[in-house]
């Protein structure tokens, strides 16, 4: 795999600043590690760029700064980018020594096509998106690849023990970690009354409304029928008259 080199520039404008080094096509950056203080750097825009697009945060990048004699082993550790034109605004490099491990997340890609995915209403259910490894610095794969071209049944899957890596990288996940899995895609479907029941419940209720209403009408006259009988004169018994 080729080196990737980059060149910088130590730093002497800070804060809000660095919108003029921007301008300038400049990316301001900082670089910290093992036993070293935070050093303030800038970079060239274009250059940064292409080994953003590159390296990402997995490749181990060869950095000069001027005006020092050797090199740096290092890992762009952050990028930071505008929220709305995503143009590139700052990074931080993790400076790293050659013969010491590193604990680091690789993102997983899957290539080639599973034949159990041949089959409509098929998906493909990710369990995890990277796996941490521990290795030396120059043995950080770029990417791990998952080979699915094994994968020809429903709910056949593949696990992080399944994932053949060099022998000198040791991984931190848990070996039964699901990777990937062939599922089916499980519609709920409701199911919809029929017409007729629908319109007999309307009828129902219709009917129930009706004899309410009819009953409420009949409980309103009563009492004045009871009224008029309280006012009737007694049998046997003369009306009064006034004198």
């Amino acid at each position: 795999m080729q080196e990737m080199k980059l060149k910088a520039e130590k730093r002497n404008v800070f804060g809000k600043k660095n919108r003029f080094l921007r301008r300038k096509g400049i990316i301001p950056a900082h670089l910290f590690g093992h036993s070293l203080e935070s050093l303030a750097l800038q970079c060239d825009t274009n250059e940064l760029k292409k080994i953003v697009a590159s390296a990402g945060t997995t490749r181990l990048i060869s950095l000069t700064v001027e005006g020092e004699k050797d090199s740096k082993n290092v890992f762009l550790r952050e990028i930071q980018r505008d929220t709305l034109s995503r143009e590139l605004l700052h990074v931080d490099f993790y400076q790293i020594r050659k013969g010491e491990k590193m604990t680091m997340e690789v993102p997983i890609v899957l290539v080639g096509e599973a034949p159990a995915m041949k089959v409509k209403g098929r998906i493909l259910s990710h369990g995890l998106d990277v796996l941490s490894i521990e290795c030396l610095p120059d043995k950080v794969p770029p990417q791990i690849e998952v080979d699915i071209s094994v994968l020809a049944e429903l709910d056949q899957s593949l696990y992080v023990k399944d994932i053949v890596l060099d022998p000198e990288i040791d991984v931190e996940d848990d070996p039964e970690q699901l990777v990937v899995k062939v599922s089916e895609i499980i519609v709920k479907i409701e199911e919809e009354k029929p017409a007729v029941e629908e319109e007999e419940e309307e009828g129902a209720e219709g009917e129930e409304g009706a004899e309410g209403e009819a009953k409420a009408e009949g409980a309103e006259e009563k009492p004045e029928a009871e009224a008029g009988a309280e006012k009737k004169a007694p049998e046997g018994q003369a009306p009064d008259r006034k004198e």
